[in-house]
């Protein structure tokens, strides 16, 4: 329980950066400059501490471990953007205006609110935008554009809008499309296609340029595939056979050539030592095991070369080389610091099958354009680089350090060419949820650190989309309260702008709940929600949303329900965007396992306050705020433990009486 004194300073702290949020994020900039320890175990452990989660990771440290060299985007450098504001005059911004209120009365959109104004008409070149959900940021968000090339002249192969999948790239352009359509301007669905895309889509349109056409280790098995309209790996699910067959290759042949990789697997797979003669010569080699392999912190078994696989790509996307990390630095126990030797060894395995095959991985894309771009620059063709000069990227929170490495090094190689560029980050730090996949929203909380300025751009804008159109206030409440565990976040108080209608209600639990066990009373709760909405006016199109951590309750319930009910059912990760108007939850609230492995990878990669373990922590919090902020007007939770969120939540409803 926190003392007085403490939940006075939280709400005090609170109300001040609600009422001044360019003042607050100012002074906490300049607090976490002069009060970051350079040695980054530190840097956690202190987060650790001040969250109360007293995480023992000094157990766990080496007796003399060197620390590891800050990655490039820890280290101090000029700024990006400025020193002048953009050119945006009064007469632009009256055009802007009238043309909207034609559009509001015409019916082809919703008139904006002060605070959707302000990032509409936005004049700083580097702009961080908090949008709490519900908060129209979409829509906002396509103005903005309208207002660039509309307005201010920009011209669309200068602009580059990203948003997070493709699905939601193809209502960005629908969006688009429709209200420059109203403009009177001339963009088409191609050109929309080429303003319009995911990370990977925009990384994949310049690798064709600079990285001679690669094909796509992540597309192997994949149909139709474009080597250009790149989806987002995050959402992706499993590896395909093609894959499996080509980790599974460098394996063996790793297994089979280099005798210190063996004895390491044998050691992670609890085997005993591998065959060799008397003479200490290998013997015949086997096939390498195919043994499960759990790493602690890890859900399920996998082979040992999936496990790599996994682990690497956390690794690159943390912005840490493989072939450059020493594993004798890493503050874990020795069984890890032994997986991450084998792992070095496969890599260059893999790496060599892939060059074979004439193939790259996402994340080998990005580390080689970061390395081009980073250079001076020669060799990189300006017409390339063009698309990029000014940036819009929605859902920024979940953006990961070598992410930020390329944006990086994109934006300074534009400025060496004289090019002004801009960047507007959209995000919502509260729905960070794929910190699993190494993205953090700790980049957007030190955005200015990242991407600096200079002159009268030197600290970014710093604006708010604090109303919640979605979501009615007890519903919105809950979901804020959820968040209470949560160290380190953007203090903001939403909105609500939906009026209550008598029935409606913010979260009710209800634990002791075995789905398995009960289903029929879900399916006939699910049911009575369907009859409750079909009876409402003006109730949103989706009746019911159904959302769980893992696809297994899902699954159960979809086999048993009738197909013409008005409900979907997703994973709340997949769910992230989409509202109904009841959100029904079911999941258990499990708090994560320790990671050892990934603790030592936080640390050694420079970019983080927190433990990997805290962070999963928070973000486990965060997405029961995500899930229940996808209702509009009741939100019900089955659990059959109250732990975490749910323990959070029993507790207010016991206070309520």
């Amino acid at each position: 329980m926190l003392s007085a004194v403490k939940r006075y300073k939280l709400l005090l702290s609170a109300a001040l950066a609600r009422y001044f949020p360019r003042t607050t994020e100012y002074l906490r900039g300049e607090g976490v400059a002069a009060l970051r320890h350079p040695k980054p175990r530190s840097r956690a452990g202190k987060a650790t501490a001040a969250a109360g989660k007293g995480r023992a990771a000094s157990a766990n440290k080496p007796a003399k471990a060197k620390q590891p060299a800050k990655p490039r985007a820890q280290r101090a450098g000029e700024g990006i953007y400025g020193p002048a504001l953009l050119a945006v005059d009064a007469a632009q911004i009256q055009a802007m205006r009238e043309r909207v209120g034609q559009a509001v009365q015409a019916g082809v959109i919703s008139p904006p609110s002060d605070e959707q104004w302000a990032m509409i008409l936005s004049g700083h070149p580097v702009t961080r935008v908090f949008a709490g959900a519900g908060s129209g940021k979409s829509t906002t968000l396509v103005l903005r554009v309208v207002f660039m090339l509309c307005h201010m002249g920009v011209q669309p192969e200068r602009l580059t809008v990203i948003s997070f999948t493709n699905a939601s790239c193809a209502q960005l352009r629908e969006q688009l499309i429709k209200v420059l359509g109203f403009w009177q301007y001339p963009f088409d669905a191609a050109t929309a296609r080429q303003c319009v895309r995911t990370f990977h889509s925009a990384m994949a349109v310049l690798a064709k340029e600079l990285l001679n056409h690669p094909q796509w280790f992540e597309q192997l098995d994949e149909r139709n595939a474009s080597a250009t309209e790149l989806d987002n790996p995050l959402t992706s699910a499993r590896l395909k056979p093609a894959q499996q067959r080509l980790l599974k290759q460098a394996y063996q042949q790793c297994y089979a050539e280099q005798a210190d990789f063996r004895a390491r697997v044998h050691s992670l797979l609890g085997l005993p030592p591998p065959a060799s003669d008397g003479e200490g010569k290998p013997g015949k080699v086997p096939k390498a095991p195919l043994d499960g392999f759990k790493l602690a912190g890890e859900f399920t078994p996998l082979p040992l070369f999936e496990a790599f696989h996994a682990q690497a790509g956390f690794m690159e996307s943390i912005g840490i080389r493989i072939e450059q990390i020493d594993a004798q630095t890493l503050a874990c126990p020795a069984g890890e610091r032994v997986f991450i030797e084998a792992l070095a060894m496969f890599w260059k395995y893999f790496e060599a099958g892939l060059h074979e095959q004439g193939l790259m991985t996402f994340n080998g894309a990005f580390q080689k354009l970061t390395e081009s771009l980073s250079a001076t620059g020669k060799g990189v063709p300006a017409q390339a680089l063009a698309p990029f000069s000014h940036l819009l990227i929605d859902e920024f929170q979940d953006i990961s350090p070598q992410i930020v490495q390329w944006l990086q090094a994109l934006h300074r190689a534009l400025a060496r060419q004289g090019e002004a560029v801009s960047l507007m980050a959209i995000g919502d730090d509260w729905q960070s949820i794929y910190g699993w996949r190494g993205s953090s929203p700790e980049l957007f909380m030190d955005f200015d650190k990242y991407f600096p300025g200079k002159g009268k751009a030197k600290k970014s804008a710093v604006l708010m989309l604090a109303t919640n159109y979605r979501s009615i206030e007890p519903v919105i409440r809950d979901g804020e309260a959820v968040l209470a565990g949560v160290a380190f976040k953007q203090a903001k108080t939403s909105q609500a702008c939906k009026a209550m209608q008598p029935g409606d209600h913010g979260v009710k639990l209800v634990s002791r709940f075995d789905v398995k066990a009960r289903l029929p009373e879900l399916l006939k709760e699910i049911h009575a929600q369907c009859e409750h909405v079909a009876s409402r006016p003006n109730a949103d199109r989706t009746a019911v949303l159904v959302l769980s951590r893992r696809n297994e309750p899902l699954q159960h319930i979809q086999a048993q329900l009738d197909r013409k009910l008005p409900v979907k059912a997703y994973t709340i990760h997949r769910a992230k965007g989409l509202q109904a108007e009841v959100a029904i939850i079911v999941d258990d609230c499990s708090p994560p396992e320790r990671h050892p492995l990934r603790n030592a990878l936080y640390a050694h990669s420079g970019f983080f306050r927190n433990s990997y373990d805290q962070a999963m922590q928070d973000e486990s919090l965060r997405l029961a705020y995500v899930a229940i902020t996808r209702g509009v007007s009741r939100v019900l939770w089955f659990t059959q433990r109250t732990q975490g969120a749910t323990q959070v939540l029993a507790a207010r409803a016991s206070q309520r009486g």
